[in-house]
């Protein structure tokens, strides 16, 4: 096992590095410290051959201004706020509009647009990537001084996990998650409609037409979100169904079926691409995933590696996270982060 690091260039938050972790399998992981983003993942298919199953830039620029967050750790609160306000403790808080009359994914320059210091080592347990960034008090309108550390482990039996931690010196409100965009046949294969799907989860979030929850928590039964039987992610994707109408295909918080014991014990989340043989299992503690279709994925102005064209539903994210815009939801999950407490979830994806 091993870790490299190099110079991947310069742009307005700063220089930039990329470190590539690698196993003795095969595996391979690229992170890039702007936005700790997945840059690359090179994972071996069923006859052993090597592809990078995950969405990016050749460029940094293209990570700095392109769209989509691809492959970026998410904060301080992913997802979406409706109207861009929160009050806490009664006070109001108003964040940027970027995403409709709404707030997306930590507001105009997010933890996405930040360059996070980085320590490397090879430990027992795999090649170990330590980020590290500080938020100010009010960056982007968020109240306290929000220090957050997230750690990428490339493991010998091929998982990369993700490990996240916080803390605040102000009552504030977190929500990370990390938005890398895969394909398990490679991220130049094609669509991703015939990936099979699985997720042991009972509930989801329906959405308003500016995508952000309605309120409720409702059955995944007859619906498209049913995932509780492994299915094509293609079957379902043309049904008359309000939900994918508005979304113009999946873009919703599914909800894990609670369980007894420790959550990682056993995968939430299982993806197997056909052609390939490749599976990818998703093992969290977080209490939902937003799962993403990629239905806006086409900026012809930022083409993926070697040229290869943005296209629709060519990818799809696993976005493991709390509620959406649960801070304005009574019943939702709690976002809510105080001083002296610890914010820490853990997901880790492996493939097989």
């Amino acid at each position: 096992m091993k870790i490299e690091k190099r110079y991947f260039g310069t742009c307005p938050a700063g220089e930039v590095d990329i470190y590539t972790l690698k196993n003795d399998r095969g595996m391979g992981a690229d992170i890039i410290t702007l936005g700790g983003a997945i840059a690359r993942l090179t994972v071996p298919d069923k006859e052993g051959r090597v592809a990078d199953v995950v969405g990016g830039y050749d460029s940094l620029d293209s990570y700095y201004y392109g769209d989509g967050y691809q492959g970026a750790l998410i904060g301080r609160v992913g997802n979406r706020i409706a109207k861009g306000r929160f009050t806490l403790d009664g006070v109001e808080y108003s964040l940027a509009i970027n995403n409709g009359p709404n707030s997306l994914h930590g507001g105009a320059f997010g933890f996405s647009h930040k360059v996070w210091s980085a320590e490397s080592r090879v430990t027992e347990d795999g090649c170990v990537l330590d980020l590290c960034y500080v938020s100010p008090d009010g960056e982007e309108n968020y109240p306290g001084r929000l220090t957050v550390n997230v750690r990428y482990t490339l493991t010998d039996d091929n998982a990369l996990s993700i490990s996240y931690r916080a803390t605040t010196d102000k009552k504030t409100i977190v929500n990370l998650t990390n938005h890398t965009y895969f394909n398990l046949g490679g991220y130049d294969s094609g669509d991703i409609f015939a990936h099979e799907l699985w997720i042991d989860a009972d509930t989801y979030i329906p959405v308003d037409e500016t995508l952000i929850p309605t309120g409720e928590i409702a059955s995944v039964q007859g619906t498209p979100f049913d995932f509780r039987e492994r299915k094509a992610i293609g079957r379902d994707f043309d049904l008359s169904n309000e939900q994918m109408r508005i979304a113009g295909g999946y873009d919703h918080c599914i909800n894990f079926r609670a369980v007894e014991g420790d959550p990682m014990s056993a995968p939430r989340i299982s993806v197997i691409d056909p052609k390939s043989g490749r599976e990818m299992q998703v093992f969290t503690d977080a209490p939902s995933v937003q799962f993403y279709s990629a239905n806006f994925l086409n900026n012809e102005r930022y083409p993926f590696k070697g040229g290869y064209p943005q296209q629709l539903r060519h990818a799809l994210c696993l976005e493991t996270q709390k509620m959406p815009d649960s801070i304005n939801h009574k019943g939702f999950t709690d976002v809510t982060l105080s001083p002296g407490e610890v914010y820490e979830t853990t997901t880790v994806y492996k493939f097989q």
